[in-house]
């Protein structure tokens, strides 16, 4: 079942929800929306859990305000949809751009409702270099990508589609993909862009305090396994489960193993190491 729900400043976004039990919160990734992890919807809805998929404002079916685009204010977007649903108990879980808008709703709002968090490929804790962290890109190259999204956005999609999987997929499956991307705003893929360049989580990453799995591809070109090794070392609770052959989307690269550690972690009493 799909419907809006307004959030601040009247915008509504779009949430998806399937499936009774134990709900699983899904932040997506950047510049996608909740239909990105619909091969797990029913994997999820078969061992008992509800699905929550949200469009992030300015993408997939949700408004598209002029600005806002900020960590912040998606975290308090999804503040708003838990309030409204009144979900307890639940399962946050963030795929690259959604995983340190996952980290930031923690440092915003609590987790005292949170029963687990899942960072997939997440661009945490830094998705930019800085002085003194030395991993993934430069904030030039990602000033580059804007410049490229502002030039020719649907070229650019095909480019970043191509790099985004380690396994070969077909060509029906990647324009299916590159066409999520072209259902965001144009000024809110670049702002976004923006907020990814410039967001810094190392802080705020010791206070997480619940169970948190971190799953990340050791082959990802977008968001480096070594984001996934930082996060792992800086959040009390976690274990890092890495997908030896899977680039940055390891749901598709690996779907079985994927769909095994997910429930597996989702079912758990707590972390196990692996």
């Amino acid at each position: 079942m799909g419907h809006y729900i307004e959030v601040e400043d009247g915008v509504k976004v779009y949430v998806e929800d399937i499936g009774e039990g134990q709900p699983f919160v899904f932040i997506h990734g950047w510049p996608l929306n909740h239909k990105t992890f619909e091969g797990q919807v029913s994997e999820l809805a078969e061992n008992g859990f509800r699905f929550i998929g949200i469009d992030q404002r300015g993408y997939g079916k949700s408004d598209r305000p002029w600005s806002r685009y900020d960590y912040d204010m998606a975290a308090t977007d999804i503040k708003a949809v838990v309030d409204h649903l009144n979900l307890q108990n639940f399962v946050l879980a963030g795929f690259s751009m959604g995983g340190p808008i996952a980290i930031r709703y923690i440092t915003k709002f609590g987790q005292e409702n949170i029963d687990k968090l899942l960072l997939m490929s997440a661009a945490a804790p830094v998705f930019t270099q800085r002085d003194d962290f030395k991993h993934n890109m430069i904030p030039k190259e990602m000033d580059l990508i804007i410049e490229q999204i502002k030039r020719d956005r649907p070229l650019f999609l095909s480019k970043f589609t191509d790099i985004l999987f380690e396994k070969k997929k077909s060509p029906e499956f990647l324009l299916w993909f590159r066409m999520l991307g072209l259902e965001a705003a144009p000024h809110a893929t670049i702002q976004s862009a923006m907020a990814l360049r410039d967001e810094d989580l190392r802080d705020e990453l010791p206070g997480i305090t619940v169970p948190t799995a971190i799953f990340h591809g050791e082959k990802d070109r977008i968001c480096d396994f070594a984001l996934g090794q930082e996060m792992g070392k800086r959040i009390p609770e976690s274990v890092l489960v890495p997908f030896k052959y899977s680039g940055h989307g390891t749901y598709v690269d690996e779907p079985e193993r994927f769909n095994t550690e997910l429930i597996r972690f989702l079912k758990s009493a707590g972390i196990k190491k692996v």
